[in-house]
């Protein structure tokens, strides 16, 4: 039965059309991943850097770029057009005259609340020629900017000798204040910035971000009035007519503060804000923190004399090269020859998300690595009322935030006081590359935009996605795939479309169309139907599955017809599932290809064939090397370090060919091959991060998260990426495995060898590439991807997950090859602090009453032992893989007890 609250909470929402929401203990449950579908509205090519956008009211959506361009993507046509150009300044040129690519440019629109009246839209750059910052407004009619419109709201002073940070969001509140982001406009370092020697005030932090005179490094709130002038609010950091302030200024203390937000319902503000890149505390310098940040009022937000969750910094002379006291949070003092302001500063306001490259133990779903917080919107349903596919209640309150550089959203939970309460990812399955702003539309979707893979340049992958909820009936999950990717004709293979599922449970009808390219389309109903191909082509099977209410969705996958693909296989001596360390094993890889022939014939020769063996570190994802079918070229040759490069943010920075805001891998592999000092040193840079070897004004991030091996073969992927020699072992060898001694051993080896056809004629080339993965020979017990009539523990004492078991109670490892295995060593113990009395541990395969291999038996102690305990077993010579299932016996002990905390399993030659 509902509650009287959870009844009057359902009655509304039925109301407001929300749709398909539950309940659990009067709160509104967490709705399904599926019934948010991101919907790609751009296409590739259309932006060039984009930054900032505003979706009006009937659906379109102006875009701003940096290099000054404003963009309309029309929901109707689907097209985005130009509707105008800013003359704006997108360079700065340092003290040696050198011209270099900066933050500057078009930094941000937003539109009038009352848009749909007045049509006023705000634009935020940097001017072309004089060294100012702009705040105009102008008229938009007719797809267009009128001219002769623009009126002048704000401007102020910018240095372009140096770089970076320029801010740039703005959001309204619901008095139409209008709220401004200014970066700090100074020069980077991995500490703060306090240089008072002259000549070096663009490097003092102190004559902007610190300076109440200022309006650099500050969220500014002002009001804009109809004539183009504005007036200043209430409620901001300084009255109006306050000696040595600015009267603009809302909070101040910042560095590059971006995306700022308000919440409708509290009036409170929510901006990201990038901190440096210092990796490690250090006697001169905190760690780097990027903030998530709230202000319930105005303050000032430590930077730059604190950081993250107020770290101090000691004050650098950079004359006597000494690191003073840092500053009293409680009462700042700004001293510095460049301050122009006040000297007593407010007290520091505190923190409310930070985070370091490494892994933050306050916030640890935020991740490590490269980091670029940049904020995003609180949801509220009543703030589009006419919204036409509206978020869950489960949103309601929580601040959507996302990371430019770790292209994660969070769901951000406040308590009822607004204090931190809880984060959790939100559609981790979506991935945007380089998120830069964020909101909502008044459809009810959440717009994301992403900036693209390629700094200071266009990105074809750079585009406008909406997030679309649906409360309603969701269309069907399509797989599809066939029973081989080609061969000969007449070819005949099975469409399959396993995997294929309704979320709903609706009943599902199938149609599969074959289509080529001067070939008479096929239809062919059902779901996994058989197909004969009698002519030569390349084609194209789609599945189409509907669901009982008519909702539809597809999936094509490509047929090669006419030319067979290769077989690739390994022959390894000894285990197929596990390397042991320092023990070799020899390995064949054999290859034929109906067309080509086979190594065996001398038709394919060895230099055709890739071979590698690599030591990858715990947590790898092998499913991305699974994937990678491309042609055998580098991509082939390196597939581990592409599969590391491509779950990192690697690519944010750096391109093969292109210089990106990062040298390219080709000018790296040239200024690098050979030296094989330099090489070890890039692999402690991608971890450490790097700073002065390009002379590039961007310092390269620290990824701390990396492995020291996992980084060492990204380099050597890197130096290599220019080498066409594909073949990086012999075919045929003896390999012995040597875990590198900065590692933690929990890795694994991937060995994998790759062929690519000669194609048949037009018939397109194919690939084929075969994977085997050792393991390291000890697994958790609680890592089975079966525990039955068992649970998991988290040992409080050394923080390892145990396995208890009941009489009976198993946990199921699948397909293990047990080839040369003669001992297993289990780890467990019993005792009668945790009520587990003990038992033996019967080693079972193929099923959990199959032929009995081994067993171990653990006696109830007293106290849990001060080491590793580890009982060995030998194990009945068995050939092959098999499924094994560790079984917990105790015929005497109740069905209610557990048994033993099982913990792990060693295998053993």
């Amino acid at each position: 039965m509902f509650s009287k609250k959870s009844i009057i909470q359902i009655s509304a929402i039925a109301f407001l059309g929300i749709g398909a929401i539950s309940f659990v203990n009067d709160e509104p449950k967490k709705p399904d991943e599926s019934r948010f579908t991101p919907v790609t509205l751009t296409r590739p090519g259309e932006l060039d850097e984009p930054n900032t956008f505003e979706v009006l009211s009937d659906g379109r959506v102006l875009i701003s770029e940096r290099k000054g361009a404003i963009k309309l993507f029309d929901p109707i046509t689907k097209m985005v057009k130009t509707v105008a150009t800013l003359p704006v300044n997108t360079k700065y040129t340092s003290a040696t005259g050198k011209v270099t690519e900066a933050e500057e440019g078009l930094l941000g629109l937003t539109v009038d609340p009352d848009f749909d009246k007045n049509h006023f839209i705000y634009t935020f750059y940097a001017h072309a020629t004089e060294k100012k910052w702009m705040l105009t407004r102008w008229k938009f009619e007719n797809d267009a900017l009128v001219k002769g419109s623009e009126k002048t709201v704000l401007e102020f002073p910018t240095q372009r000798e140096v770089c970076c940070h320029t801010g740039g969001g703005m959001t309204w509140d619901a008095k139409h204040d209008l709220y401004l982001a200014v970066g700090n406009n100074t020069g980077a370092l991995l500490s703060s910035s306090t240089d008072e020697r002259p000549g070096k005030s663009s490097w003092d932090d102190q004559r902007g971000t610190a300076n109440t005179n200022s309006l650099l490094g500050k969220i500014l709130k002002i009001h804009p009035e109809a004539d183009g002038s504005y007036t200043i609010p209430e409620g901001n950091l300084f009255p109006k007519g306050t000696p040595k302030t600015r009267p603009e200024i809302y909070t101040m203390g910042h560095r590059n503060p971006w995306r700022v937000s308000i919440d409708s319902k509290t009036g409170w503000l929510y901006w990201g804000d990038i901190g440096p890149d210092a990796v490690e505390d250090s006697e001169i310098a905190p760690k780097g923190y990027d903030e998530l940040n709230q202000a319930r009022k105005p303050g000032f937000f430590g930077w730059p004399y604190f950081v993250g969750p107020n770290a101090v910094y000691p004050i650098f002379n950079y004359t006597d090269g000494e690191a003073g006291p840092g500053k009293d949070p409680k009462k700042p003092m700004n001293t510095s020859v460049n301050n122009t302001g006040l000297q007593e500063l407010p007290a520091v306001s505190p923190p409310f998300i930070y985070y370091p490259y490494g892994a933050s133990p306050e916030f640890p779903l935020v991740g490590s690595g490269s980091r670029c917080a940049v904020g995003g919107p609180i949801y509220h349903r009543t703030d589009r009322p006419k919204a036409a596919r509206p978020w869950p209640a489960y949103y309601e309150g929580k601040w959507l935030a996302t990371d430019l550089a770790r292209g994660w959203i969070m769901a951000i939970s406040m308590k009822n006081n607004g204090d931190y309460e809880g984060m959790e990812q939100f559609l981790p399955s979506y991935h945007p590359i380089e998120p830069i702003d964020m909101k909502f539309g008044p459809d009810g979707d959440l717009y994301v935009l992403e900036y693209g893979s390629v700094w200071f340049g266009k990105s074809d992958n750079a585009k406008l996605v909406r997030i679309e909820y649906n409360a309603g009936n969701r269309k069907p999950v399509v797989m599809a795939s066939t029973s081989k990717p080609g061969g000969t004709v007449p070819l005949r293979l099975t469409l399959s479309s396993t995997g294929t599922f309704d979320a709903d449970g609706d009943k599902l009808t199938y149609s599969w169309k074959l289509t080529s390219p001067g070939v008479a389309p096929k239809l062919y109903p059902g779901a996994n139907p058989a197909v004969t191909i009698t002519k030569a082509g390349v084609y194209m099977a789609t599945l189409t599955v509907t669901d009982s209410h008519g909702a539809k969705n597809t999936k094509t996958v490509k047929i090669i017809a006419g030319n067979d693909a290769p077989v690739v296989t390994i022959d390894l001596s000894g285990n197929r599932s596990f390397y042991f360390n320092g023990k070799p094993f020899e390995y064949n890889v054999n290859v034929s290809d109906k067309e080509d022939g086979s190594l065996a014939s001398g038709g394919i020769t060895p230099a055709q064939v890739s071979m590698s063996i690599n030591y990858t570190s715990e947590g790898f994802d092998y499913v991305q090397v699974a994937q990678e079918q491309s042609s055998v070229d580098a991509s082939t040759q390196f597939a581990v370090a592409k599969a590391l490069i491509g779950s990192s943010d690697c690519k944010n920075c750096h391109s093969i060919n292109a210089v990106n805001v990062a040298p390219s891998f080709t000018d790296i592999s040239n200024k690098y091959k050979g030296n094989a000092t330099e090489i070890e040193r890039l692999a402690h840079v991608i971890r450490g991060g790097g700073h002065g070897h390009w002379n590039r004004p961007v310092d390269m991030p620290a990824h701390p998260g990396i492995a020291l091996a996992d980084a060492r073969t990204i380099v050597n992927y890197i130096i290599n990426v220019t080498n066409n020699n594909i073949n990086t072992m012999p075919l045929k060898g003896s390999f012995t495995p040597s875990v590198p001694a900065d590692d933690n051993g929990n890795g694994s080896y991937l060995i994998r060898a790759a062929y690519t056809d000669k194609g048949n004629n037009k018939i397109p080339k194919q690939t084929t590439a075969t994977t085997i993965v050792l393991h390291n020979p000890v697994v958790y017990a609680s890592t089975a991807p079966v525990i039955k009539n068992a649970f998991a523990k988290v040992n409080g004492l050394n923080g390892a997950t145990d396995v208890i078991g009941h009489n009976g109670g198993y946990v199921e490892f699948r397909k293990i090859d047990l080839t040369a295995i003669k001992h297993m060593e289990l780890s467990g113990y019993a005792t009668t602090l945790e009520n587990t009395p003990g038992g033996t541990i019967e080693v079972h395969i193929d099923l959990p009453a199959g032929a009995l291999i081994g067993s171990a038996t653990f006696e109830q102690l007293d106290l849990k032992p001060k080491n590793t305990n580890w009982v060995k077993t030998d194990i009945k010579e068995t050939q092959g893989a098999h499924d094994i299932y560790f079984v917990y016996k105790n015929d005497k002990a109740k069905p209610t007890e557990g048994l033993i905390l099982f913990n792990a399993i060693k295998f053993e030659l």
